[in-house]
């Protein structure tokens, strides 16, 4: 915006006088932030209306006009030399401090910010405008550890706390030492003991406060009332690896590790689960040590009651110390007893693949061990208080080659039986059992008139027809799966970004001017409106894959050729499922009104038709199966 068109504005308005170096930097070409467009550069200024132009990245918004009053406050106009501007003049001079240089590209970020602090939520922000969200989590995953050791950076002991550029560097285990030692809380102070050891790579630096890190970290240990022997056991091993350097034998320093895994010998179980997961094979080692007589018992307890982590880590170790047919021989005793726990199929459903245990478990993976784990959901939904979705039900829906594969294993009649279990069962969400139960029906078609309730499913007139008797829809796999990526992408994607959108607007004020919000809002209707209609039609929704199509009539899955009674024409046309019509190539929905007048015709029949008032006589010239063409 020029001098001319500010000293107008502030004319108009002398409130806006202080306003006037936010006017003078909304310049063309510079780099910006808004609220709920996210970046973007300014474009140029529309003098008829008084509006800057914006070209937003994120929703590729060209030359959109904004009045420049209405920005104030909500849109960031940045400084030439700020890392976003740098990276729209010079993309390969940041994106090689990225890879070569992280600390150095989060240092220019800080340097930029109010006092040389930013939150994490701003430096995240200003990353995924850098480098992409999907590459920016990655990326601050991995710089976040070197942050950590990096003298020049103060890095927050908490979310809620800001990243602060030092004005001196100083050593992060110094300021960590002097935390240890202010610290009053049990708890705090194990955790502050960890980070020191983590920071620490020369430990020679440490040794003169080692001997007081010990002895106060000991005492918190024996003394604290609000520590439970998990915590305990933690602190211990803390304790021990500082320890290493200056003690001969730090499994001797009381408290032991061992002394705690005694005094909770009859919930070992218990114990496990509330350990770190970084400790869990170190838990598993204590016990073989404690117990060298009677670890494996211990160890197979622990499988069987433990979380997945934990049981998964347990397996492992069995294999690892060559007791695979234990843990083999323990998981089917367990499924033979029906005691088969969830953690434990959870975990045997997902690592089945994993080459470690893929010979282990091949027999295992059967109708059988589907039985337990329809048994093992259903007790999880009455158990279940919350909408929190159950993840033995998760992975059987998500994986799309488990249930295949368990199929393959068993016959007609065990599938027949498992898919009314599923029928049964609660602890599925509709959707999720309508897809398990086309997996069964591809497997095994016979099911479909199980599922309908009905007799025959042959593939005779009488089914086709009975096929569309009621509200339900017969759709192509294909089509089926598309429809419930779109239902996928609205509840992960679209609907949640939507839902920030509408939150940063309503931040703006008065909703009633608010013009953002309204598109927001907007929008949003527009979305819900998109996932009833697609979880309506799933529900309706039978797949097929159209083998069942008749050869003697017109069905859905047929292909007819057709001759026009008067003139001789030829038309060829194939009928399949509700969502399938391609007209370009002849493929019809059976629910078109052609489709629906050719359904259970037969060779020879005569078809009419009326298009816009002009009637034709068709007759069906020949008749095959879609399927046996592909």
């Amino acid at each position: 915006m020029n001098l001319e068109v500010i000293d107008r504005l502030i004319e108009q308005d002398p409130t806006l006088e202080s306003s006037r170096p936010a006017f003078e930097a909304m310049k063309e070409g510079a780099c910006c932030i808004h609220r709920s467009w996210g970046f973007g550069q300014i474009s140029g200024f529309e003098s008829e209306r008084g509006m800057i132009l914006i070209d937003f990245d994120e929703d590729e918004r060209k030359s959109h006009a904004m009045d420049p009053v209405f920005c104030l406050g909500k849109l960031e106009v940045l400084d030439d030399d700020h890392i976003l501007s740098k990276h729209r003049s010079n993309p390969e001079e940041v994106e090689l401090m990225a890879k070569k240089e992280p600390v150095s590209l989060i240092i220019e970020i800080l340097s930029k910010s109010e006092d040389g602090c930013s939150s994490t939520r701003e430096i995240e922000k200003i990353l995924g405008y850098l480098l992409g969200p999907a590459k920016a989590k990655k990326w601050w995953t991995a710089t976040k550890k070197l942050l950590v050791k990096d003298p020049r950076v103060a890095v927050p002991n908490k979310k809620t706390e800001p990243y602060v550029l030092r004005d001196e560097p100083v050593k992060p285990e110094q300021e960590v030492l002097l935390d240890f030692f202010e610290e009053k809380r049990s708890k705090e102070k194990i955790a502050l003991a960890e980070k020191l050891f983590d920071l620490a790579t020369e430990k020679e630096a440490l040794h003169a406060d080692l001997p007081q890190v010990l002895h106060e970290l000991t005492v918190a240990i024996m003394e604290a009332r609000n520590l439970s022997q998990a915590d305990r056991l933690y602190g211990i091993w803390v304790r021990n690896n500082l320890a290493r350097d200056v003690e001969e034998d730090v499994e001797k320093l009381e408290p032991t590790s061992a002394s705690i895994l005694n005094e909770c010998e009859g919930d070992l179980p218990g114990l496990a689960d509330q350990m770190p997961t970084k400790f869990h094979s170190r838990f598993l080692d204590l016990v073989t040590r404690v117990y060298p007589e009677n670890w494996k018992p211990l160890i197979v307890n622990l499988l069987q009651n433990t979380a997945v982590k934990f049981s998964g880590e347990c397996a492992h170790f069995l294999v690892d110390r060559e007791e695979s047919d234990l843990l083999v021989k323990s998981l089917n005793t367990w499924l033979d007893e029906q005691s088969l726990k969830a953690p434990v199929l959870l975990w045997v459903l997902k690592f089945r693949d994993l080459a470690k245990f893929k010979d282990l478990l091949s027999d295992l993976i059967s109708p059988r061990l589907l039985t337990a784990v329809f048994s093992a959901i259903d007790y999880e939904s009455l158990q279940n208080t919350t909408t929190r979705r159950i993840p033995l039900a998760e992975i059987l829906s998500e994986d799309k080659e488990l249930l295949p594969d368990i199929l393959s294993k068993g016959s007609s009649e065990n599938a027949k039986d498992l898919a009314q279990a599923l029928l049964l069962n609660p602890g599925f969400e509709d959707l999720s059992k309508r897809s398990l139960l086309a997996r069964f029906i591809k497997r095994y078609p016979e099911i479909q008139s199980m599922v309908d309730g009905e007799g025959d499913s042959s593939g005779s007139s009488d089914s086709s027809s009975a096929m569309v008797s009621d509200d339900s829809l017969i759709v192509s796999q294909s089509s089926y799966d598309q429809k419930m990526r779109d239902l996928d992408e609205l509840n992960k994607e679209k609907i949640p970004t939507n839902s920030q959108a509408i939150e940063a607007a309503r931040e703006l004020g008065d909703l009633r001017e608010n013009a953002e919000y309204q598109m927001a809002k907007d929008e949003q209707k527009i979305l819900l409106a998109r996932q009833a209609e697609l979880q309506q039609d799933l529900m309706r929704a039978k797949p097929t894959d159209f083998k069942d199509a008749p050869s003697d009539v017109v069905g859905i899955g047929s292909i007819v050729s057709l001759k026009d009674a008067n003139s001789g024409e030829s038309q060829k046309y194939v009928i399949l499922g509700a969502w399938d019509s391609d007209p370009d190539n002849n493929v019809l929905s059976y629910l078109t009104p052609l489709g629906q007048k050719l359904l259970s015709k037969k060779v020879g029949e005569l078809v009419e038709t009326d298009v816009e008032g002009n009637l034709q006589s068709w007759r069906i010239e020949g008749l095959n199966r879609w399927i046996d063409s592909q």
